[in-house]
C-alpha cells in the first residue's frame, strides 16, 4: 500500500468515527449537543440529482428549526443538523421528489461532548464567545489552500497545528494561483469535464467529504475553520461566476458545511480585488449565506485596500488586513463590532515587502492589536525552496513567533482578559493604553520603555506584574496602593507589559 492510499484511508476512517459526526441512516436514536444528526433517505436518479429541493423543520417544543438537504451521492440525499438543546427532537421533510416528502422521525439530544462548545457567538458587543458560555479569544493563523494539497502535507499541517497556539484558520473553499502556489488540487468544488471545463450544475462529491473530515480534525483539536467562500486568485473561472452559479454553490455547501460548530463564514478573501464583483454582489452573498445557515454562525469579508461597509447588520465581526494595530480602538468606536485583523502581514523570508517581518514584529503586533482592544492572525512565509509556505500550503511552522504568541495567549487566558475591553490609559499616563479584564488591567508600554513608570490607579491594593512577551518571562513587582505611583520596571525588555490585579 503506498503512503498517499495510507493517508487517504486515515482520513476515510476519522471522518466515520469522529465525535463530531453522528450518522443517523434514519435509526439515530441519541446525539448529544452540538453533534452532527445526519438521515439519508433514498430516491430513483431521474435528471440531475443536485437540482433536488429538500428541506426538513426540526422541532422542539414550539421552536421550529428549516434545514435544507443537499445530494449526497449514490441515490441518497441528506439532512443533517447540529441540535444546540438537549431533549426530543422531531422532524419532517419537505421535496419536489415525492419519494424524499414527507418522511418522519425524532431523536433525543443528550449533554455535550467534553469539549464540545457549540458555535462562537459575539457577545458584549465586542468580544467572542461559545454558544455555551465558554469564553473564546481567537488565536488565528491563515494556510490558504493547505486543504488542497493532499493528504500527506495536509495530515503533516494537522500534526503542527495540534502543537500550536492557533485556535483559528483561514482556508480558502477553492484552490489558489499565486505566487509559491502554483499546483493544481486533486478535486475541486465542481465537476471537471474532460475538456478541462467545470461542469456548475453538479458537485465533486469527493471534494466535499475530503474536505468534512479535515474540518472534523480541526474540531478534533479545537480550532475554528474560518472558510473564505470566494477570493481572487484564480485560474479556473471560479472568481467570475455568474451570480446564479455563485448562489447555487453557496446554497450547497452552505447544506453541507453549516451543521458543523466550528465553522465561521469568511464571503471573501481581499474582495476589492475580485474585478467580476462588486459590493452588491458580496452583499448579495451575505443574504444568501445568513438566510440558508439556520445556526447563525460568523460572518465576515476580508479586504486588500477599502474596507467593506462592516456597519451592515449582516456582518457579524470586522475582518481586517492591515499593519496599523493602533488603529483597532478607532475601528471599535467606529464598528462596535469585534475587530479581528486577520492580516497583519507575515513573519518570513521572501522578498515580497508582505512576507518578511521579523518573529518579533509579528509578535509587537498581536500584543498592540490586543491591547487596543482587538484580535490579531499569525501568518508565515519561510521558503526553503520547495515552496511550501504555511501561509498558503501549510506544512510545518518554521518561525519563532508562535512560541511568543503561544505565552501571549496563555497569559490573557490564565488572568482572565478573554473578554476583556479596550481601556484608553490617558489617567495612567500618556503612553499608555490596554485592557481591562474580569480580574484586572494590562498595559503595554511599547519599545521606549522607561526604567520609572509613574501610574494612577483606582483607590484599593494593586498586586503588579511586568509582562514580557518577547522572553516569555513573568517578573512580580510589589504591591501598591491606589492613587498615583512609582513602579520602577526590570531591566529593559522590548515589548514589555504591565499587569495590576486586585490584591
Amino acid at each position: 500500500m503506498n503512503k498517499s492510499v495510507f493517508f487517504s484511508l486515515i482520513i476515510v476512517l476519522f471522518s466515520m468515527f469522529s465525535p463530531c459526526r453522528s450518522m443517523a441512516q434514519g435509526k439515530q436514536k441519541e446525539i448529544s449537543k452540538y453533534a452532527r444528526f445526519e438521515t439519508r433517505f433514498k430516491a430513483p436518479l431521474k435528471g440531475n440529482p443536485f437540482d433536488v429541493k429538500l428541506s426538513a423543520v426540526f422541532t422542539q417544543d414550539n421552536r421550529q428549526v428549516t434545514v435544507y438537504g443537499f445530494y449526497a451521492g449514490g441515490g441518497q440525499w441528506a439532512i443533517r443538523f447540529m441540535p444546540d438543546r438537549e431533549g426530543e427532537w422531531t422532524y419532517s421533510t419537505i421535496s419536489d421528489l415525492p419519494q424524499l416528502n414527507g418522511k418522519k422521525g425524532k431523536f433525543t439530544c443528550v449533554a455535550a461532548k467534553t469539549g464540545a462548545h457549540g458555535p462562537v457567538r459575539v457577545v458584549n458587543q465586542t468580544r467572542f464567545q461559545y454558544d455555551d458560555g465558554t469564553d473564546y479569544m481567537p488565536f488565528g493563523t491563515t494556510c490558504y489552500a493547505w486543504n488542497h494539497q493532499g493528504v500527506q502535507l495536509e495530515e503533516q499541517t494537522l500534526q503542527t497545528l495540534a502543537t500550536s497556539p492557533f485556535n483559528k484558520l483561514r482556508m480558502c473553499t477553492f484552490p489558489k494561483n499565486y505566487a509559491y502556489n502554483q499546483n493544481d488540487p486533486e478535486h475541486y468544488v465542481f465537476v471537471k469535464n474532460e475538456d478541462g471545463s467545470f461542469d456548475y450544475t453538479r458537485f465533486d462529491l469527493a471534494y466535499f467529504e475530503r474536505q468534512e473530515a479535515l474540518l472534523d480534525r480541526l474540531a478534533e483539536l479545537g480550532i475554528e475553520a474560518d472558510i473564505i467562500l470566494f477570493h481572487p486568485y484564480d485560474r479556473w473561472g471560479f472568481c467570475k461566476m455568474p451570480r446564479e452559479v455563485d448562489e447555487r454553490y453557496l446554497k450547497y455547501y452552505i447544506a453541507r458545511i453549516s451543521s458543523f460548530a466550528n465553522v465561521w463564514w469568511s464571503m471573501a478573501n481581499e474582495w476589492d480585488f475580485m474585478d467580476a464583483k462588486n459590493e452588491q454582489d458580496f452583499d448579495f452573498y451575505f443574504q444568501v449565506t445568513q438566510t440558508n445557515d439556520p445556526y447563525g454562525h460568523l460572518r465576515s469579508i476580508h479586504n486588500a485596500l477599502p474596507l467593506y461597509d462592516h456597519t451592515k447588520p449582516c456582518v457579524t465581526h470586522v475582518s481586517i488586513q492591515t499593519p496599523e494595530l493602533y488603529r483597532t480602538s478607532e475601528w471599535l468606536r467606529t464598528y462596535k463590532k469585534p475587530i479581528v485583523v486577520d492580516e497583519c502581514q507575515y513573519e518570513g523570508d521572501i522578498p515580497e515587502g508582505w512576507g518578511n517581518l521579523p518573529a518579533i514584529e509579528m509578535t509587537r503586533r498581536f500584543i498592540i492589536g490586543f491591547l487596543y482592544g482587538g484580535y490579531v492572525g499569525h501568518g508565515e512565509t519561510y521558503n526553503t525552496g520547495d515552496d511550501i509556505l504555511w501561509w498558503s500550503k501549510g506544512g510545518t511552522l518554521r518561525g519563532k513567533s508562535p512560541a511568543m504568541i503561544a505565552f501571549l495567549r496563555a497569559y490573557l487566558e490564565k488572568n482572565g482578559f478573554s473578554l476583556a475591553q479596550f481601556c484608553p490609559g490617558s489617567e495612567s499616563g500618556p503612553n499608555l493604553t490596554g485592557i481591562q479584564g474580569d480580574k484586572g488591567y494590562l498595559f503595554y508600554l511599547g519599545i521606549l520603555q522607561p526604567i520609572n513608570l509613574d501610574i494612577v490607579m483606582p483607590e484599593g491594593r494593586w498586586r503588579a506584574e511586568a509582562v514580557d512577551v518577547i522572553n516569555k518571562k513573568v517578573t512580580d513587582m510589589g504591591i501598591f496602593e491606589g492613587g498615583r505611583f512609582r513602579v520602577k520596571m526590570p531591566e529593559l525588555s522590548q515589548h514589555m507589559a504591565i499587569a495590576f490585579y486586585k490584591n
